[in-house]
């Protein structure tokens, strides 16, 4: 788990980054979509249930769960196709190749998985599509895509070498001023 603790006007805030939410492998959220957009194996569940309602390519699954999201979020790459390639691996899914593509299929052994996690399930779901028409979720992810790309640009930075006092100062003052910002409501 990666934390970054800001101070700020004589109080500490704790922020972790990087890290599946919940609290062990049986937790799943059942409110609005605090911490990452989903909880330890929520992301699979989505997945698979889409998968059940139609055999669909991993780009497919990336586009559903957007427009489910009302184009509030949009999974990678980088974290469908690890997913698809689990649930391949423990048999709840098939792949058949179409060219470069690959086109997934719910096996016998997902059907029943889903089963076993029907309420957690249908609660995920019915917490993407009614979600203020996608509004309070844009809102919540319009957020986490800015305090992701100011992490970034930080990290990028910093891995560059040296920051000059002037620039460091800089930094510091605009981090301190969003805060403010946020602070303000």
């Amino acid at each position: 788990m990666f934390h970054h603790f800001l101070r700020h006007e004589g109080r500490r805030f704790g922020h972790g980054f990087g890290r599946e939410g919940g609290h062990g492998p049986n937790h799943h959220r059942r409110g609005g979509f605090g911490g990452r957009m989903f909880g330890q194996g929520d992301l699979r569940l989505v997945i698979l249930a889409l998968i059940a309602e139609k055999p669909r390519h991993g780009y497919e699954i990336i586009k559903a769960i957007e427009e489910r999201l009302a184009g509030a979020y949009s999974p990678s790459p980088g974290v469908i196709y690890p997913t698809l390639t689990l649930l391949e691996e423990i048999g709840q899914v098939t792949a058949t190749t179409e060219g470069s593509r690959k086109l997934y299929t719910v096996t016998e052994e997902g059907e029943q998985a889903l089963a076993e996690s029907r309420a957690v399930v249908d609660a995920i779901l019915a917490r993407m599509t009614h979600s203020d028409g996608g509004e309070g979720v844009a809102a919540t992810m319009q957020i986490r895509r800015a305090m992701e790309n100011l992490k970034l640009a930080l990290r990028m930075r910093m891995s560059q070498g040296p920051i000059d006092a002037g620039h460091r100062q800089r930094i510091a003052d605009a981090i301190d001023a969003a805060a403010r910002v946020v602070e303000q409501g």
